[in-house]
């Protein structure tokens, strides 16, 4: 199924390609919902088959569509403000950020885009029981996996230190630094977290250009070493772009097994 932004709430102008989600019918009733966000120009579409094996896993998958550009590397990196990439994440996430180097309205906000979402699906769909992943004007966080790639991945954490989440997967970053060239990570990386350390999962590609900047940051992160997983397949055809491994991690049929470790089976959830 999808659903553009606008048709869930006319306020959003802006980023509108459409959500994909995706329902196994044979799935529980009240499965856990897994949400994932797309990196810098990235569409929900691209990483349908992700989806599907989400779904399979026995979740309800959603790829949400956001505003994702500019990426915080391009504003953040050579600010000497700490809390530059803090700021801008918050203002994408919660839309009240006072003092981000992006500006976006709360109704343009990942969290309001996916409430509206819900509410439009809950709709639209009266016996999916939608409703439940909702709880006021918040969605019901315990109740959903936040994950990403990329500047998605740093939106999902940032999502999971501040709200109690049940399972966060983080595809290759974030790796939010300052000050230029001595790529001093940002501060916020090493808060503290309300989802538990045991939620949290990662992965980056051993060969993507910022392999190593990525796995000092899961350390300030305080990911377990056992819920870490190394990608290395190659991209067919070797990829185009200064960085194709970085997105492969998403797309690769042969990293299905991995995705599946990744989020496990939902029903451990429960």
């Amino acid at each position: 199924m999808r659903v553009r932004p606008s048709t869930a709430d006319p306020s959003v102008k802006d980023f509108d390609d459409p959500n994909l989600i995706v329902v196994n019918r044979r799935a529980s009733a009240h499965a856990p919902l897994a949400v994932f966000l797309p990196g810098t120009n990235g569409r929900p579409e691209n990483v349908e088959r992700l989806l599907s094996v989400i779904a399979n896993q026995g979740y309800r998958a959603i790829g949400l569509e956001y505003n994702d550009t500019p990426a915080v590397v391009q504003l953040c990196v050579r600010d000497p403000n700490p809390q530059c990439s803090s700021e801008f994440r918050r203002e994408r996430v919660f839309g009240d950020a006072k003092d981000a180097p992006v500006s976006n309205s709360v109704e343009e906000s990942i969290v309001h885009r996916l409430v509206m979402l819900l509410r439009h699906l809950d709709r639209a769909d009266p016996d999916g029981d939608w409703r439940q992943y909702l709880a006021g004007d918040e969605p019901a966080w315990p109740r959903i996996v936040v994950s990403g790639l990329s500047q998605g991945a740093g939106m999902a954490a940032y999502i999971a230190k501040r709200r109690p989440v049940a399972r966060v997967v983080l595809f290759s970053s974030p790796w939010d630094f300052y000050g230029g060239r001595e790529q001093t990570l940002a501060p916020w990386l090493s808060e503290s977290s309300s989802t538990p350390r045991e939620r949290w999962f990662a992965e980056f590609h051993r060969r993507e250009n910022t392999a190593a900047l990525i796995e000092k940051a899961y350390r300030a992160l305080d990911i377990s070493n056992d819920h870490i997983t190394v990608f290395d397949l190659d991209q067919p055809g070797g990829g185009s772009g200064p960085n194709p491994l970085h997105g492969s991690t998403v797309r690769l049929p042969g990293y299905v097994p991995k995705w599946q470790w990744l989020y496990g089976v939902a029903s451990e959830l429960n």
